[in-house]
């Protein structure tokens, strides 16, 4: 049985469903509580269980229907995964989230299999999932994708130079989507959110609070 929110109209656009990757705690799962307020369905992707769990109770408790897939997205599956998860719902919206500074090292004394793993969860697998639900959208001619970025993409930086380098990939790559897709109803936006206090940032040891 197919699971549905039961309403088109403002929904229709991004609606009925919106799929959020690293939805499990801080600025995504907000986001998924606030797409759940709007009357979205929401799917969560994310590794952490318990968070998804938790998020997917306040996700719920606004009266829509929430799926959890847990997840690394490091996994050479992950995209495949998601796009399985997911096959049987009116996707309108994607929120790509998930994106993280996993290694700091000078470049010159990196590993190089972790340099690679920061490449792959900040560029190889968002566009693999733009790619895919970028073509769903595309077909349905309406919907939208929101990609989050960082101000570290601005400049370059001593130890996180790869993470940088990759989020300013990603800024470029979100600006030539957004040009592509604009022109078949599908809206692009890159979002750069600054310094937030997150669970996140506390783990990195900054207080913002």
């Amino acid at each position: 049985m197919t699971e549905s929110t039961g309403g088109t109209g403002r929904f229709e656009r991004y609606g009925p469903w919106a799929l959020v990757v690293g939805g499990s705690e801080g600025v995504g799962a907000a986001f998924a509580e606030q797409l759940a307020r709007a009357g979205l369905g929401i799917v969560l992707v994310a590794r952490k269980p318990v968070a998804l769990g938790e998020t997917a109770d306040r996700v719920r408790a606004h009266g829509v229907p929430c799926r959890v897939l847990a997840l690394d997205l490091l996994d050479a599956d992950a995209t495949a995964r998601i796009v399985e998860a997911v096959a049987d719902l009116d996707l309108g919206l994607l929120v790509l989230n998930a994106g993280a500074n996993t290694y700091r090292s000078r470049f010159v004394e990196a590993d190089l299999a972790r340099v690679q793993a920061v490449i792959d969860l900040n560029i190889t697998r968002p566009l693999e999932l733009c790619r895919e639900f970028g073509a769903r959208l595309a077909a349905r001619g309406r919907g939208g994708i929101l990609v989050v970025g960082s101000s570290a993409g601005y400049l370059g930086h001593a130890d996180i130079g790869v993470y940088a380098a990759a989020k300013a990939f990603t800024r470029i790559f979100t600006e030539g989507l957004w040009l592509e897709l604009g022109q078949v109803g599908v809206d692009v936006l890159h979002l750069v959110l600054g310094l937030t206090a997150t669970p996140a940032m506390a783990r990195a040891g900054l207080d913002l609070t």
